[in-house]
């Protein structure tokens, strides 16, 4: 396994109705590295962001789906999202407020 630096771990953040419902509470959705783990997604996050403290980290591992063309048979790329929720007394993320 690589030496993940926490540049690295987040890939985009994900920008849905259901991500945008959940910032009210400071609660934010990223994707991330498959083989990235909480606490390196917590150290990202907090040396990404400036004033931000993360409260806690949950993960989920999305399987590739099944593709077809003709009779040919592949798989997409599996992904892993994160979803992150701020401490009340951090700061929002920047990235998020002009959406």
């Amino acid at each position: 396994m690589a030496d993940l630096k926490y540049y690295d771990v987040i890939l985009k953040p994900v920008v849905t109705e259901k991500s945008m419902d959940g910032m009210a509470d400071k609660k934010y959705t990223f994707l991330v590295a498959p083989e990235a783990n909480k606490s390196q997604i917590k150290e990202a996050v907090e040396k990404m962001f400036d004033g931000v403290k993360v409260k806690s980290v949950n993960t989920m591992n999305i399987p590739g789906k099944t593709k077809r063309r003709g009779m040919t048979f592949g798989k997409t790329a599996k992904t892993k999202k994160a979803y992150v929720t701020l401490t009340e007394d951090s700061k929002d993320i920047e990235i998020f407020s002009g959406l």
